[in-house]
């Protein structure tokens, strides 16, 4: 198969000159019932916004032209088998962990997931064996799974089914996926991929390894971030041999919806095209650009935009240099303090700030200009804001304290207190500061005394807190 192609994209081109007249849903009928919505999102938009039928196939039972684009998909992916996802990253973590583990197995997962997977953990009763990520000492953000940490696991519980690997980080840090997967493979167990950052691994020069050529059985691959397609739009690809592709798509269709947007499933295809041809060119300036913001910002003194010199050969294996990291400490302000300064004061969104560091997403689409115009505003905000002395949090990632599986404490009985009184009682909910997405408690772990420091101290900062069912995160459901 061409990679020049797209059929899912060339199907509604053709759906679109073609003229039909819409007697199925979407009610709105390419735009002319909702005309506001039409001049937001224009009529070429609406056009192809439609309803599953022959000529566009179907993504539940896929047997033209989406079987086809998924098909390319998994070429340029170096799998066997690609699914579109278009309930994001989320559902495809999901279907993984679903996919090869059943009530009352077991998993080696690090603790410093997002939320999705732990979420599937709850949705189908499986117990995770937890592996804690390192800290690095200087910027307090987890690391990658110590391989030898992930042995140790698997010989004290040689029963589970699967080792989920995050890979790389949101800051960019990057396990040894092939001594990861190996150990796992040795044991009989599947290797889960959430290589939701990872996208561009598979088409640009001098990228850390990716997940298929590491020898994974599965990976969820978030386009939308860094390849170009639709919010919301994903993809899971597998290697095959240990589960069935068509078990996985009826896992994939136990939770994604029987409507899924065209929008977004033709977002991938083009974006695939996209990558497959120029994906190289893309990345190699997508990593010029970020090594030029590297270096600019840390000639201004007090950030630290940090790289492959964090590299130690065991929980960090390889660094992803197309993120663009930088640690605020040392100019007095927490990373979400300089996030909220940049939006506030100088016009300038970038992907999220925590306790001590802050992430600006570089892509394609960015220019000189661009970063010349951030860099320019961190000096400025260090001249005007930067204070020195202060007692800042100095590190993201808190120990859990597991007392009960999660989806045992999500179920039990249960009751609402005070958040300040919460010390020594078990959560039944999560708690985090969303991006990233990271639980500092989960259900099933003891509020100890540090977590509750650190929340208490990320909502002083102004961190967007998410989780609990106290959207204003003064009471907390504890298990009675």
């Amino acid at each position: 198969m061409k990679q020049v192609s797209a059929p899912l994209y060339e199907a509604l081109e053709n759906y679109r000159n073609n003229r039909v007249v819409p007697f199925d849903v979407p009610g709105h009928k390419q735009g002319r019932g909702t005309p506001e919505l039409a001049a937001f999102l224009g009529r070429q938009c609406l056009s192809v916004d439609v309803n599953s039928m022959k000529p566009l196939d179907n993504l539940s039972h896929p047997t033209s032209v989406i079987r086809d684009a998924e098909a390319l998909a998994a070429d340029a992916f170096d799998a066997d088998s690609a699914f579109f996802m278009v309930g994001g990253t989320t559902s495809a973590v999901q279907a993984m962990i679903m996919s090869v583990c059943k009530s009352g197995d077991s998993i080696i997962i690090p603790r410093n997931v997002h939320k999705s997977a732990i979420n599937s953990l709850i949705l189908c009763g499986v117990n995770p064996i937890y592996v804690d990520p390192g800290i690095h000492s200087g910027l307090g953000i987890s690391l990658g799974m110590d391989p030898s940490d992930v042995e140790d696991a698997i010989r004290a519980n040689p029963s589970a089914k699967a080792v989920f690997v995050n890979n790389p980080t949101y800051y960019g840090i990057c396990a040894d996926l092939k001594k990861i997967i190996a150990a796992a493979h040795s044991a009989g167990m599947a290797a889960l991929v959430d290589e939701a950052h990872g996208t561009h691994f598979y088409f640009g020069d001098g990228m850390p390894p990716s997940a298929m050529s590491s020898g994974a059985d599965m990976s969820a691959i978030s386009m939308h971030k860094t390849g170009g397609s639709l919010t919301q739009s994903s993809l899971l690809v597998m290697k095959k041999g240990r589960v069935s592709p068509d078990y996985v798509r009826t896992i994939i269709n136990l939770t994604q919806t029987t409507s899924a947007s065209y929008l977004l499933m033709s977002s991938l295809d083009i974006a695939r095209k996209t990558l497959a041809t120029n994906g190289r060119g893309i990345f190699r300036r997508v990593a010029e650009l970020s090594e030029y913001a590297r270096k600019e910002i840390n000639a201004l003194g007090g950030y630290y935009a940090f790289s492959g010199e964090t590299v130690n050969g065991r929980d960090i294996a390889a660094f992803d240099a197309t993120k663009l990291s930088v640690n605020t400490l040392k100019i007095g302000l927490a990373g979400i303090e300089v996030y909220d300064i940049l939006r506030d004061g100088y016009g300038i969104q970038i992907e999220f700030g925590d306790m001590g560091n802050m992430l600006a997403i570089v892509s394609v689409g960015d220019t000189i200009y661009n970063i010349e115009r951030l860099v320019s505003s961190l000096s400025e905000i260090k001249r005007l804001n930067g204070r020195e002395g202060l007692d800042l949090w100095n590190h993201e990632y808190i120990a859990p304290v597991v007392r009960l599986s999660p989806r045992e404490a999500f179920y039990a009985d249960r009751e609402a207190i005070p958040l300040a009184d919460g010390e020594g009682r078990v959560s039944s909910e999560f708690v985090m500061c969303y991006p990233p997405g990271i639980p500092i408690l989960a259900p099933g772990e003891l509020i100890t005394r540090e977590a509750l420091d650190y929340i208490l101290y990320a909502k002083s900062k102004g961190s967007l807190l998410m989780g609990p069912q106290d959207m204003t995160l003064e009471n907390i459901f504890v298990v009675r």
